[in-house]
């Protein structure tokens, strides 16, 4: 952190906790902090405070003890109601009784790695903020073969700056295409009142076909570069998608990959975006959700 900065967002951060319900979140910090600095900071809310020098080992270890396995919310608010059951049901616990319904639209985005499909979802929400419409959107990311970790950085791409309230945001880890719990977080999320609901996959290819049991539309996105159409083929991204996006449209060989989408698309839609600028970002969330 800068130069006491810590005495400005870390009550920030307590705050946010509190306004999503979970004023018992632990929360501990670590840096450059001055000494008397600690006691404001544990006065606020803070459980552990740790200085430079800190081993690695003794910071896992007091995450460890303060880590309570599935402990009992003390809030009924309804988002953190929400990331509780997605939890309960993305670890096959059992999920209390809770409202459930399918929302109205769900939507699968998928695309090789590197496509922007994070970039371009983060954009999706900032339009359904601006349009006063309420948006979830679930996150998987790959878990490590190695480590059975996983990143979870699809929602480093989010500017939080720009979302509200209205957009509910929850990245998961899963090993291949392993959507087990997805039709029950997805009648969660529905049943938590979100009627628009986006799904973004691992990646895609011949291992993602099956994310189209659990959508309404599967959008597919590519980059100029990525390939052409006879690897697209082969990689199966032609019958996953229901559309396609050309994200990064700025980029040198669109005009190449719309000619062979258009060539083997089928009277599919293909619509391109520029996401970081937020350029044809209007037009598709328009295009899927009305």
């Amino acid at each position: 952190m800068m130069s006491n900065s810590h005495l400005v967002l870390v009550p920030r951060l307590l705050d946010e906790c509190a306004a999503v319900g979970r004023p018992d979140m632990i929360v501990h910090v670590g840096g450059i902090i001055p000494q008397e600095d600690v006691a404001t900071l544990k006065e606020g809310g803070v459980d552990q405070v740790f200085h430079t020098g800190t081993t690695f080992d003794a910071i896992v270890d007091a995450v460890r003890d303060a880590t309570q396995r599935h402990a009992p919310l003390t809030t009924d608010h309804p988002i953190a109601t929400l990331a509780r059951n997605i939890s309960l049901a993305h670890l096959e616990t059992k999920v209390p009784e809770a409202p459930r319904r399918r929302p109205a639209r769900v939507v699968g985005i998928t695309g090789a790695p590197g496509a922007g499909k994070s970039t371009l979802v983060a954009a999706m929400a900032s339009e359904a903020v601006q349009r006063g419409e309420r948006l979830a959107v679930v996150a998987f990311d790959p878990k490590s073969p190695i480590t059975n970790g996983a990143l979870l950085g699809d929602r480093l791409r989010v500017d939080f700056n720009r979302v509200d309230e209205n957009v509910f945001y929850r990245s998961l880890a899963i090993e291949g295409e392993d959507y087990h719990a997805l039709p029950e977080i997805i009648e969660l999320i529905g049943g938590a009142g979100f009627d628009r609901l986006i799904v973004e996959t691992v990646g895609a290819g011949q291992n993602e076909v099956r994310i189209r049991t659990f959508v309404d539309n599967t959008v597919v996105v590519v980059v100029p570069g990525m390939g052409d159409a006879v690897q697209m083929d082969k990689a199966g991204i032609l019958e996953i998608a229901d559309e396609f996006v050309i994200n990064k449209a700025d980029f040198a060989g669109e005009s190449k990959l719309k000619r062979e989408l258009l060539d083997i698309a089928g009277g599919r839609n293909i619509h391109e975006t520029v996401a970081t600028q937020g350029q044809g970002v209007l037009e598709l969330f328009e295009a899927l959700f009305g």
